[in-house]
C-alpha cells in the first residue's frame, strides 16, 4: 500500500479513531470471508459485498444517537455490523441456517433488527427510499426526536420514487437524512453515462433540500458531514442529502467480473484511499497506536469473523415447519 502523507490532526479522541478502524477492519474482514464462504457454495443466491466503502456507515453510525433508524439496498451486511448486530447471525442468515438473524428464511436482502432499529436490506432498486421517510414520519408523528438514515446508490438515485419521496418528506419536514452511496458504477455503468448530472445531490434543490457532497473515503469527513445533517433534521428543519463519493473495490455482486474498469483504477483506489488504512496511518503518525496495537486489534477481528463462519457452518438448516412462523395472515 503507497504511503500517504497526512498533516492535519483529527479531531477525534485516539479511542475513537481506534473505535472506526476496529468497526471499518470488522466489516473488511466479513466480507471478505463471505466472499469466500460464497465460492465455496456455502453462501447461494445473490451476495453483493461492501468492501471499499466501509468509511460511510461507520462515520454515519459515529453521528447517529440511540433510538435512530436506518434502512438500506441489499449491499447490507457492513450496515448491520456498523449498528452491532451480531456477526454470527448475520453470516448464519447469509448461509441460510436456523441461527441466523431471519432464521435462515431470508438471506443478506432481508434481514431486520428492531433492538438495532435496523429495517433492511431491501431488493428491489430504491424500494427502502419511501421506507426511511415512512420510519422518519412515525418519529415525527410520535416526537421521539430521531432521525432515519435512509440509503441508496447511485442507481437507484434515477428511481422516480426517489423523487416522489423527496417531494413529500420535503413537503411534511420529515427527520431524514438521505445518504447516496455514489460508488461511481451503479450495477455496472459509469455514472456519467447513466446520470444527466454530475453532482446528484442537487437534484433536492428543486424541493428546497439542501445537501453536500463528502468524501467517502475518510471516516472522520463522513462523521462531521453526519453530524451537521442530523443536526439539521433535529431541529426539526426537515430532509437532508449527503452523496457520499465512494468506491467499491468488488463488481456489484459475486457474480459480476466488473469487466466496466481496470484493475489498474482499482488498484489506484486502493493505494492512494483506501479508508482503512487512511485510518491506519492517523493512528501511527499521532501516535496513537503501535504496530503491535494494530496487529492485536486485526487478529482479535479474525478471530470474531472466524467465529462466525463457523457458527454458520454449524448451525442447523431450518426445520420444514419454520415456513409457517413468522408470517401475517
Amino acid at each position: 500500500m503507497a504511503a500517504r502523507k497526512t498533516t492535519k490532526k483529527p479531531n477525534v479522541s485516539a479511542e475513537e479513531l481506534k473505535t472506526y478502524y476496529r468497526e471499518m477492519l470488522l466489516i473488511r474482514r466479513f466480507e471478505e470471508k463471505a466472499g469466500q464462504l460464497y465460492g465455496m457454495g456455502l453462501i447461494g443466491g445473490f451476495c453483493h459485498l461492501y468492501i471499499g466503502q466501509e468509511a460511510v456507515v461507520v462515520g454515519l453510525e459515529a453521528a447517529a444517537q440511540d433510538g435512530d433508524k436506518r434502512v438500506t439496498s441489499y449491499r447490507d451486511h457492513g450496515h448491520m455490523l456498523a449498528c452491532g448486530m451480531d456477526p454470527g447471525g448475520v453470516m448464519a442468515e447469509l448461509t441460510g441456517r436456523e441461527g441466523g438473524l431471519s432464521k435462515g428464511k431470508g438471506g443478506s436482502m432481508h434481514m431486520f433488527s428492531k433492538e438495532k432499529h435496523f429495517y433492511g436490506g431491501h431488493g428491489i432498486v430504491g424500494a427502502q427510499v419511501p421506507l426511511g421517510a415512512g420510519l422518519a414520519f412515525a418519529d415525527k408523528y410520535k416526537e421521539t426526536g430521531g432521525v432515519t438514515f435512509t440509503y441508496f446508490g447511485d442507481g437507484a438515485a434515477n428511481q422516480g420514487q426517489v423523487y416522489e419521496t423527496f417531494n413529500m418528506a420535503a413537503l411534511w419536514d420529515l427527520p431524514v437524512v438521505f445518504v447516496i452511496e455514489n460508488n461511481q458504477y451503479a450495477m455496472g455503468t459509469a455514472q456519467a453515462r447513466s446520470t444527466s448530472s454530475p453532482d446528484i445531490y442537487v437534484r433536492g434543490e428543486a424541493f428546497g433540500i439542501p445537501g453536500e457532497i463528502v468524501n467517502g473515503m475518510d471516516v472522520l469527513a463522513v462523521k462531521a458531514a453526519g453530524e451537521k445533517a442530523v443536526a439539521h433534521c433535529r431541529a426539526g428543519k426537515g430532509p437532508y442529502i449527503l452523496e457520499v463519493k465512494t468506491y467499491r473495490y468488488r463488481g456489484h455482486s459475486m457474480s459480476d467480473p466488473a469487466k466496466y474498469r481496470t484493475r489498474e483504477e482499482v488498484q489506484k483506489v486502493r493505494e492512494q484511499s483506501d479508508p482503512i488504512e487512511h485510518v491506519r496511518e492517523l493512528l501511527l503518525t499521532g501516535k496513537h497506536a503501535t504496530e503491535d496495537d494494530l496487529k492485536a486489534i486485526d487478529k482479535e477481528i479474525k478471530e470474531i469473523v472466524n467465529q462466525a463462519a463457523e457458527f454458520s457452518k454449524e448451525s442447523p438448516e431450518p426445520a420444514v415447519e419454520e415456513l409457517w412462523t413468522d408470517i401475517y395472515a
